[in-house]
């Protein structure tokens, strides 16, 4: 049914619909806005997600435990990783086992740099659909540099490197990773500040963003946002203060926070984000300790392959955990592990019934609790201002697949 709005009724016009996405550019192919417009104003929108049709917890109820790590890495295919670790931890407390401690340092340090790459590929994102494409290319290359130290670590590129094994990680960090990621760390800290530069107080940008898209804590907590979309409010809600786990205990690092909520503070709460991860990663590098990478269970962690090839023991234990299909078989339970993803709280609840595969496998994905509140971030606001208010809210379409 079609209505007028006063000023529409005077000028005898009409409200007009539009569908915005999926096929949009800065819909991602995933979302799709069915928006009600006075003129360039939008009066009211509806936000659909779920065109990417993944399916993604039923999928893991079809796999054994370890079979479902490579889906995780699909959740946010930009930080894979902190996905890994989350599920990881998560399958670990069912068995009630605790990894290593340098096993714990690697995921904290690994957990970082993807937070670093997440935020870099958000803003640069976010500014080149704004038109500041010299921002794009400036901070796609110190991610360039961060996805290197990926690959070395795990054998793959950042997108879906499967480096989490339950009871451990797939492999030791490189001889020469320190000093690598301090050059990455360096180049990183020097794009910041040419971003700072050119963006941070460059009156076109602030004019697009400062004061758009605000919502207001109440409303933030009331949608279930987390990460920069609630802290960019005043909330200083982070998982790894509120709940720590890995060795955040043992770091020393800031929540930056907001005052407005609007796409200006995201956009800051991320940028000094990256500025408290590297120094978390300075830390842990140093702290680090010798030892084993993964618990020596073997119930839960199997062979290298380099042992495989020539032991018979661990041959006869990838067998059994491989090749007859049940995989490792936790004890019946339920249990809930949360990590602090780039885009907020990353949750993974797991029933298990005794069996090689999971009863219930449930996500809890920041993205698609943050995107529920978009409606209320653009209605009112001009058609123009979705762009960077939908960027500033890094939805990713894995995390938001129902």
């Amino acid at each position: 049914m079609e209505k007028t709005s006063t000023l529409a009724q005077e000028m005898h016009t009409k409200e007009m619909t539009l569908h915005m996405g999926p096929s949009h550019p800065a819909m991602h192919g995933t979302v799709r806005m069915f928006l009600e417009l006075d003129g360039e104003t939008v009066v009211r929108a509806d936000v659909n997600v779920g065109y990417l049709h993944r399916g993604f917890e039923k999928m893991c109820e079809n796999r054994t435990y370890h079979q479902a790590i490579i889906y995780t890495d699909r959740l946010n295919y930009v930080s894979p990783l902190i996905n890994n670790f989350g599920y990881a931890m998560a399958v670990e407390k069912l068995f009630g086992v605790e990894v290593p401690d340098r096993c714990k340092f690697i995921r904290t340090i690994m957990s970082e740099i993807c937070r670093v790459t997440d935020h870099l590929t958000c803003v640069a994102a976010s500014a080149m659909e704004l038109g500041a494409l010299t921002a794009f290319l400036y901070m796609i290359k110190a991610r360039e540099e961060l996805w290197k130290l990926i690959e070395d670590a795990a054998g793959g590129r950042g997108v879906t490197p499967s480096y989490v094994r339950i009871g451990g990680v797939k492999d030791d960090l490189p001889d020469d990773f320190h000093g690598k990621t301090m050059n990455a760390i360096k180049i990183t800290r020097d794009v910041l500040k040419e971003i700072h530069g050119l963006l941070t107080k460059n009156r076109i940008f602030v004019d697009r963003v400062k004061g758009v898209g605000a919502i207001t804590p109440d409303e933030a907590i009331s949608y279930g946002f987390t990460g920069p979309c609630l802290r960019s409010t005043g909330v200083p809600y982070d998982v790894r203060k509120a709940q720590p786990y890995m060795v955040y205990e043992q770091m020393n690092f800031d929540v930056p926070v907001g005052t407005n909520g609007d796409n200006y503070d995201r956009y800051l709460c991320r940028m000094e984000e990256m500025q408290q991860s590297m120094s978390i990663i300075e830390q842990a590098l140093a702290k680090i300790p010798n030892g084993p990478i993964k618990v020596a269970d073997k119930r839960i962690t199997f062979p290298s392959k380099k042992e495989v090839y020539g032991n018979m023991e661990a041959l006869i234990n990838h067998f059994k955990l491989f090749m007859n299909g049940h995989g490792i078989c936790p004890p019946e339970g339920e249990v809930y592990q949360a990590v602090e993803g780039a885009n907020g709280e990353l949750g993974f609840y797991v029933v298990s019934d005794g069996t090689g595969k999971p009863y219930r496998l449930r996500c809890r994905p920041p993205s698609f609790c943050n995107v529920s509140g978009v409606k209320r971030m653009i209605e009112g606001g001009m058609l123009a201002d979705i762009v960077p208010t939908f960027g500033s809210v890094n939805m990713i379409g894995g995390e938001c697949d129902r």
